[in-house]
């Protein structure tokens, strides 16, 4: 009876420990089963976390690429040439200045004319014709035809400075035909010879002007005439 019991008792025991044999073993093997669904599971978790390299959608962590064309740099111009201005042609250089000369029947046009006031006088004027300034010095040397010498210059009217002419600009001479009254009989005159003074006043022969007179014209020898002066009214002023 003893002996049945203790039989029993190691058959129950044996049977305990099989069943926890079989315990053990169907959990490491239920362990094992689920750690490939687990790695599946966690890459597609880090599929979806993780995005395409290849793939062109931005996203936040990678913005979308700028398509627009980079703008063009200012063109560069080489170095020492100077910048024009739109539009225009470079300005030439300024010639320079010529140096004057003095004026003479060469490189002027004398004209006489006959004025109402003062009476009995005549306005000579002379333009410079030439490419570059010129010196009036003096006054002009006047000889009328049929005079033994030349008309006599009024010293009261000598200008401050010589006249400078340039080109295209006129000077002007008053000629008083007659002086106060003498009982001299005036001269009759159809011609006039004017010769140009150089800077020391003596006359430059060479280059002379020959005028017809006004019809009418007569002097005498109390007449004068002016120095070169650079406005009209000046001259006829005496």
């Amino acid at each position: 009876m003893r002996s049945n019991r203790i039989r029993t008792t190691v058959l129950a025991a044996t049977a305990v420990l099989a069943a926890l044999s079989l315990t053990a073993c169907g959990g490491a093997d239920g362990t094992d089963a689920k750690k490939p669904a687990a790695s599946v599971q966690a890459t597609d978790d880090a599929s979806t976390a993780a995005p395409d390299k290849d793939s062109t959608a931005p996203t936040d962590a990678e913005p979308a690429s700028d398509t627009t064309k980079p703008a063009e740099k200012p063109a560069t111009r080489p170095a020492g040439k100077p910048a024009e201005s739109a539009g225009k042609p470079a300005s030439k250089p300024q010639p320079k200045p010529k140096s004057p000369v003095t004026c003479t029947g060469a490189n002027t046009k004398v004209t006489v004319t006959k004025v109402t006031r003062p009476i009995n006088h005549l306005l000579l004027t002379v333009t410079n014709t030439g490419d570059r300034p010129c010196y009036a010095y003096h006054a002009p040397m006047l000889r009328f035809d049929g005079a033994q010498a030349v008309f006599r210059v009024l010293q009261d009217s000598k200008p401050q400075a010589v006249v400078t002419l340039d080109p295209g600009e006129s000077a002007y001479a008053g000629i008083g035909l007659t002086g106060e009254p003498n009982g001299q009989k005036p001269y009759p005159s159809k011609h006039l010879g004017v010769t140009f003074a150089d800077r020391n006043d003596g006359p430059i022969n060479s280059a002379s002007a020959e005028l017809t007179l006004p019809a009418g014209t007569y002097w005498d020898d109390n007449g004068f005439v002016t120095y070169w002066q650079s406005e009209m009214s000046d001259a006829l002023v005496y």
